[in-house]
């Protein structure tokens, strides 16, 4: 197997095992699943970059030089996401020290209109309106188009 392809493989496992831990209900698994694929996607990028080659420093001769932009983006990504799993686990700690758990509770309003959508109900302040009376625009009440001109009373019929 080739190097490229082992990356490949390596970045994909990584992503996967990622997505899979942060789609689970505890707070310290999404926070790793979250860390598992920003790294997989690094190195998913750092193989998408191409084959590295010697350092882009001036005075040395010719040959292929690597491209440093994906290396520092990458670098650039990898603070990203320390920062971002940094504020993940003060918010993780912050939600164990209130609750005594680590798991994601369900949001009560999204429960209420889930069960409002299988009743088929609707909430009280809705208002069943007929979907031909628009409301007026600015004051033009029944007004009308006519041949380029805008007219306030609709047209009566020539016979």
């Amino acid at each position: 197997m080739s190097t490229n392809l082992t990356l490949i493989i390596v970045a994909g496992v990584l992503v996967g095992s990622g997505v899979t831990l942060i789609l689970e209900r505890s707070l310290t698994r999404i926070l790793v699943g979250f860390v598992l694929a920003g790294n997989g996607l690094n190195t998913m990028f750092l193989v998408a970059a191409g084959a590295s080659g010697r350092a882009p420093i001036l005075g040395q001769g010719d040959g292929p030089m690597s491209d440093p932009l994906p290396q520092a983006m990458v670098l650039t990504a990898i603070v990203i996401t320390l920062g971002t799993t940094a504020f993940g686990l003060a918010l993780a700690y912050r939600s164990w020290q209130l609750t005594g758990t680590d798991d994601v509770q369900d949001d009560l309003e999204d429960d209420l209109i889930r069960r409002r959508a299988l009743h088929d109900d609707v909430s009280s302040t809705y208002e069943d309106q007929d979907a031909t009376q628009l409301p007026d625009e600015e004051g033009f009440d029944e007004g009308g188009f006519d041949d380029g001109r805008v007219r306030d009373t609709p047209a009566e019929e020539d016979a």
